[in-house]
């Protein structure tokens, strides 16, 4: 099994040109604390000096996974999201459990969600989906070489597993047919990705 990478962006504190918009913590406290979330209020001092709340949910993170077969197909789930009330088209995704290597994290969930395997790993990228509120990190990863086995879904997951065209999926995107932000930003950087590193018999 074989992995590349690429280097994180450095966060925006790592700019010295940025210390004019730097907010300070002050004090924070746990108004809720589930399972997998943790909502915080903070008080936090702004660049001109101003002290303001902040209220923002804590998460540990999580992978998304553009798994290509031999063709050129991406793995893709029609699963309920119980938030939302709606069933979505995503890829496979998982959240990073405690102490996990984020590659882990990745060939873990696909398994688990899909029964598939990859031999190759490219890691293409971070996304932020809610910086707003959250201080979630999704690792993008593109996943190849394939083979197909048995899933081992938790007790509380029901999904379909299905493969599309590349194009059919980035089609889907642009109809609206596909709405999941870590899905739409994990396609665009992989088709970015294959624009620059073609696969042998295959392009987007």
């Amino acid at each position: 099994m074989t992995q590349q990478g690429n280097s994180s962006p450095a966060s925006a504190g790592e700019h010295a040109d940025d210390k004019h918009l730097i907010e300070t913590t002050i004090s924070s406290e746990i108004l809720a604390q589930g399972k997998m979330l943790t909502v915080r209020y903070d008080q936090a001092r702004l660049p001109n000096g101003t002290v303001s709340g902040r209220e923002y949910v804590t998460h540990p993170g999580a992978v998304v996974v553009v798994a290509l077969t031999a063709d050129g197909g991406v793995v893709l789930e029609r699963q309920f999201r119980y938030p939302l009330k709606q069933v979505f088209i995503e890829l496979p995704a998982g959240k990073i459990d405690h102490g996990e290597p984020v590659l882990q994290t990745g060939q873990r969930e696909l398994l688990e969600e899909t029964g598939y395997r990859a031999y190759e790993w490219v890691k293409l990228g971070v996304q932020h989906p809610c910086i707003g509120y959250s201080n979630e990190v999704i690792h993008i990863y593109l996943a190849t070489g394939l083979t197909l086995g048995d899933h081992a879904r938790d007790i509380d997951e029901a999904m379909d597993v299905f493969v599309w065209p590349f194009a059919q999926v980035m089609q889907a995107i642009s109809a609206g047919e596909i709405t999941d932000s870590k899905t739409m930003g994990a396609m665009l950087l992989a088709e970015r990705y294959l624009r620059q590193q073609p696969l042998p018999g295959f392009s987007v």
